[in-house]
């Protein structure tokens, strides 16, 4: 990518973002990339947008919510290539009493498992109290003990569940003797050199910056905020461009093992939205893909897509409750290729609210065109998943020719808050 080519897309991604998102109450970080090369990064806000002191800058540690499953399922991928943890092994070889036999470590990995969510399940006061914080050892007891009704027969379809990721980060523990957050601190962190990057837990509490309703009120926490694998990595713009860097090096990962992450498990509802494994999906009627996992937990609604095609980036974190962020990095994609932005309507919302978590994949459309959509898209090799109104108006960005390459927090408990994606 020449200067020029650079100088090019700042200049049109400053101004997309400037009046689209940063002009309407933006508080967060915004990193836009391409082939490794930083075209645009922006910080605005306050870590406390009330008391407005404190500006959000690049080492500002957000909470990623459901944008940390896929530093889960690249962790259980890498014990899966070290042949520490089978994809069809049933979950009773770690958990002998887990009262769902059927349930694999795939189901869990592609939200097909049918597990009940604990986030719905553990509500019920008469068997949690609501004041006790709940762990994932908390979480797997409670399921052998009550052995609440699962939603489906396992592997039947997708339901997003959050149940699946707490018992993968379980999983990694048993397997590993270590806990979850000190071993994705030596395995990927550590290694990436992810500094300001961390799995939280309680000793993390009032070291780690809270989140906030769209009216400025702060988002209080509850029971469910020490449980990870579902969530509570908390990162920066500039350390997620690293790990996404990363997922191109076959030195830290195995190719052929992400290319069956990235492949849609979901076909049951015809839909342009699909889940891979630890990965949400766009696959597109004109054969483009994105791979990207947006979260939302209390007032934190990361968005963090990744184009295989054009190895391009979209990162967009903050504390404020911003539910543009999803549509402007949607939106974002068309600077970089044809992902139909301004023809696609719908899309799924992260569903990580007690009452929506375990929600089926929704059904997208695509509007008419003269030609009728292809119904299945051809998976593109290794590539292959929020809700945009209408479309901004974009500037087009002459490519350069480039030669293609092979794909190759928390949360201070004395205060509360609260959100997740």
């Amino acid at each position: 990518m020449t200067e020029a080519d650079k100088a090019r897309y700042q200049k049109v991604l400053s101004d997309f973002f400037d009046s689209a998102l940063i002009r309407r109450g933006f508080n967060g970080g915004i990193l836009i990339a391409k082939g490794g090369n930083v075209l645009y990064e922006s910080y605005h806000g306050f870590q406390d947008p009330n008391r407005k002191s404190d500006t959000i800058n690049a080492q500002t540690q957000f909470h990623l919510a459901s944008t940390s499953k896929p530093f889960t399922a690249v962790t259980v991928l890498k014990l899966v290539q070290a042949g520490k943890i089978g994809l069809q092994d049933p979950v009773t070889r770690y958990f002998p009493a887990f009262p769902y036999p059927a349930v694999t470590v795939e189901q869990l990995l592609s939200h097909r498992s049918g597990l009940p969510n604990y986030l719905s399940v553990m509500e019920d006061k008469t068997k949690w109290n609501p004041k006790q914080m709940i762990s994932n050892d908390d979480v797997l007891r409670f399921l052998e003990q009550y052995k609440p009704v699962p939603m489906f027969k396992a592997g039947s379809r997708f339901a997003y569940c959050n149940t699946n990721f707490v018992l993968l980060a379980l999983i990694v523990e048993h397997v590993t003797g270590k806990k979850f957050p000190q071993y994705v601190k030596e395995t990927i962190f550590e290694p990436l050199q992810m500094n300001h990057s961390f799995v939280y837990t309680p000793a993390d509490s009032g070291h780690v910056i809270m989140s906030y309703k769209p009216s400025g009120a702060l988002w209080v926490n509850d029971q469910f905020d020490n449980t990870y694998g579902d969530k509570n990595v908390y990162s920066t713009p500039e350390d997620m461009f690293k790990w996404d860097r990363a997922l191109y090096n076959p030195s830290f990962i195995r190719q052929s093992l992400l290319d069956s992450a990235y492949q849609p498990h979901s076909h049951e509802k015809p839909s342009i939205h699909n889940y891979g494994l630890g990965w949400r999906m766009l696959n597109l009627p004109n054969g483009k893909n994105v791979i990207y996992h947006n979260g939302k937990w209390h007032g934190f609604t990361p968005a963090f897509g990744r184009l295989l095609d054009e190895k391009a980036v979209i990162i967009i974190l903050g504390n404020k409750m911003n539910s543009n962020m999803y549509n402007m990095a949607r939106k974002a994609y068309d600077f970089f290729g044809d992902y139909m932005q301004n023809r696609v309507s719908g899309g799924e919302e992260e569903t990580e609210s007690r009452t929506a978590a375990a929600t089926a994949m929704p059904e997208s459309t695509v509007k008419p065109a003269p030609r009728p959509a292809k119904k299945t898209v051809k998976p593109a090799p290794a590539k292959p998943s929020r809700t945009s109104g209408k479309s901004t108006a974009k500037k087009q960005i002459k490519k350069a020719p480039e030669k293609k390459a092979a794909p190759a927090k928390k949360k201070v408990t004395a205060t509360k808050k609260k959100t997740k994606k």
